[in-house]
């Protein structure tokens, strides 16, 4: 059975190749991205088998089959929704739920032996997949962990009033008028944020849009805005994200 795993998060990736060898199954090649999946695909022979993320790095992985026709039959292996994925079992082999069970996977392997056995047309349809997983794209964070002293604080995305980059650390400040410092850095958070509250307003800052006191005409076709609480510092909308800020406070 030839195999290719494709999964941004190369520790998962090694974990399941790891896991597949338990089972005599060696993969062809472990993929990280859509475009070095487009790359492998164009120029190599296809696998029977793959085991598909469907969220990667650089976008999700149905980008893939827009590039290239995949003959493959597909598992997917991905941390979305379980009662979600129920729909899935229509166009595919199965699917598994991180982190990968060792008896789940072994099940979804004999799926696909069967399927293979009787000859069964393993293909999905694409455009019924998309349609299924648009409204689950994206899991925007709810909550951030912070520590404090021996003691670890969970805090709500709606209680955070701003984001921000000070002395290359982030910061969090919230409704309470309190700071706290977290791992994450801002470029990180521009993929995990939910854009309908928070607002990248510059490089150093992201915005609540229910914490904006006033927003104020600033130099240079700038904007300044007023939090509830927040006075660290000044917050200017740079000039090149005023538009799209307009936009988004509309």
């Amino acid at each position: 059975m030839n195999v290719v795993i494709i999964e941004d998060e190369k520790p998962a990736a090694r974990r399941l190749s790891r896991m597949l060898n338990e089972f005599g199954i060696e993969p062809l090649t472990m993929l990280h991205s859509v475009e070095e999946a487009v790359n492998w695909f164009s120029t190599h022979e296809h696998p029977d088998l793959l085991f598909l993320d469907i969220q990667l790095s650089d976008g999700l992985s149905f980008e893939i089959f827009d590039e290239v026709e995949i003959k493959s039959a597909i598992i997917f292996t991905t941390a979305y929704d379980e009662y979600a994925l129920k729909a899935f079992k229509l166009n595919s082999v199965d699917y598994l739920l991180k982190p990968i069970d060792s008896d789940e996977l072994e099940n979804a392997i004999d799926q696909f032996k069967k399927l293979q056995a009787s000859a069964t047309n393993t293909n999905f349809d694409l455009e019924q997949l998309k349609l299924l997983i648009s409204p689950l794209q994206k899991f925007y964070k709810k909550r951030f962990t912070v520590k404090i002293g021996q003691h670890l604080k969970m805090i709500a995305v709606e209680t955070i009033e701003c984001f921000y980059s000070e002395n290359k650390a982030t910061q969090i400040h919230t409704i309470d008028n309190r700071n706290y410092l977290i791992e994450d850095t801002l470029d990180t958070l521009e993929n995990n944020l939910n854009p309908e509250l928070f607002f990248r307003v510059s490089r150093k800052y992201f915005v609540n849009i229910n914490a904006i006191k006033d927003i104020i005409s600033y130099s240079n076709s700038r904007l300044k805005i007023i939090l509830n609480t927040f006075t660290e510092s000044e917050i200017i909308v740079s000039r090149e994200r005023v538009k799209d800020f307009k936009n988004w406070i509309a």
